[in-house]
């Protein structure tokens, strides 16, 4: 291109030097020139420098759109490259993510404890899909209650405090479809109506996702991520939290059977209050403690007064009612005091004071006694009251051994039994 224009500068350059000379010969020389033929020449040389000009004129657009549409070519390469960068990111984090994925079975099938596996849910979920950003929240279904309660949270914020601890309008939302939610825009989305005065007010989010924990067509809860900025959370994000959630309820739907089956070897299944064998294990490690720290130990045994008869008067249906009244009034009297509750035997119950010498365990015996006394218990549409007799024995005051505090507490009860029942007795 640039050759090209070189020779049309140069043939411009010849012709004008033609006239030029010409001319001067005709002037100087004085030659006898025609003036047609002189003006013919003249003409065709202006004739050839305007084609010469149109030409490079010409030459020099074309070029121009030459150059542009390359220009153009280049800057669609790039954008083309930009974008193939851009999935080549987005590609390698997904494989990242997926990856992951085996990294968290494996975290689940560490421990069968509940929290460690609602721990690296949430861990998981906040570090792969949101960066550590905003907020990540797991709630699972209180059956008692039949509601959600917050279990873990993890913000960007460690000073917030998240006041729905049993959910919002987006958690009743995903509960009530039993589906994942994604929420890019909370200003655009129709379906959620946060202006209402009826709505309780939102902390600022703008974009959610959120996916329900469900194993074997039983709803345990839901896994949520939420954050200030629109836009944040894509439609591959809720696809890979809603397969780390189904991974994640099976863990979990594991972790509450093996909590309830712990529960259920430590705990009576009529009251709720620990096993006699869980109880003399807790026992042996206080008394132990206790004496290391030269710290005083209480026991309490308490026994039903005429347990009996409320068996043969009323049933056996009676005679459990008054057994889960007695261990509800037992807590609630012991509630500020540091105690251990159990159910020894039939009728019989042991409570464990750490720290309590043996004076401050008499009288707490005795308002515990004059509590359950108060109370009035409906059996069969009949009021009646309950009286129970307390032997109370004390570490170091009454023996250093446990086994032979158990003995003492005991006696101390059959003492107060013989003496009236209805009251506390020690040794």
């Amino acid at each position: 291109m640039r050759q090209e224009s070189s020779r049309k500068i140069i043939c411009f350059f010849l012709s004008g030097l033609s006239i030029l000379i010409l001319l001067i010969s005709s002037i100087f020389f004085h030659q006898r020139i025609q003036l047609g033929s002189l003006f013919i020449f003249t003409c065709v040389n202006i004739l050839i420098l305007i084609y010469e000009l149109h030409s490079f004129s010409y030459k020099s657009s074309q070029a121009q759109v030459l150059i542009e549409n390359c220009e153009e070519q280049i800057n669609i390469l790039n954008v083309e490259n930009l974008k193939g960068k851009g999935l080549a990111a987005s590609l390698k984090a997904r494989i990242t993510r997926y990856d992951n994925l085996k990294k968290i079975i494996e975290d689940l099938n560490r421990s069968l404890l509940l929290d460690a596996g609602v721990d690296v849910l949430t861990q998981s979920v906040y570090s792969l899909i949101s960066a550590r950003k905003g907020r990540a929240l797991l709630f699972l279904v209180n059956s008692q209650a039949q509601k959600l309660e917050l279990v873990r949270s993890i913000k960007e914020d460690n000073d917030e405090v998240i006041l729905a601890k049993d959910g919002d309008i987006f958690d009743q939302w995903v509960l009530r479809h039993s589906a994942p939610l994604l929420i890019e825009d909370l200003k655009k989305d129709f379906r959620f109506d946060t202006d209402s005065p009826a709505s309780p007010p939102l902390r600022p989010l703008s974009s959610v996702i959120s996916s329900p924990l469900i194993s074997h067509n039983s709803l345990l809860g839901l896994l949520r991520l939420e954050n200030t900025e629109s836009g944040f959370f894509t439609q591959d994000d809720l696809r890979f939290l809603a397969l780390v959630s189904d991974l994640g309820a099976v863990a979990l739907e594991n972790s509450l059977l093996f909590q309830k089956t712990q529960d259920l070897a430590i705990h009576d299944d009529l009251t709720k209050l620990y096993t006699r064998h869980y109880f003399l294990g807790r026992l042996h490690d206080e008394a132990k403690r206790c004496s290391r720290l030269d710290q005083h130990l209480s026991l309490m045994m308490l026994d039903i007064d005429f347990f009996k008869q409320y068996n043969d008067k009323f049933g056996h249906t009676a005679g459990d009612i008054v057994l889960k009244k007695i261990a509800s009034l037992m807590k609630e009297s012991l509630s500020e005091l540091n105690f251990l509750l159990s159910r020894f035997g039939g009728e019989e119950f042991l409570v464990m004071l750490s720290g309590l010498d043996r004076n401050k365990s008499l009288l707490a015996a005795d308002a515990m006694r004059r509590r359950i006394e108060k109370e009035k218990i409906s059996l069969r549409r009949q009021d009646t009251k309950v009286t129970v007799s307390i032997g109370v024995a004390s570490m170091p005051f009454d023996t250093k051994d446990e086994d032979d505090l158990v003995l003492k507490a005991d006696k101390a009860m059959y003492k107060a039994k013989q003496k009236g029942r209805n009251q506390v007795c020690c040794i």
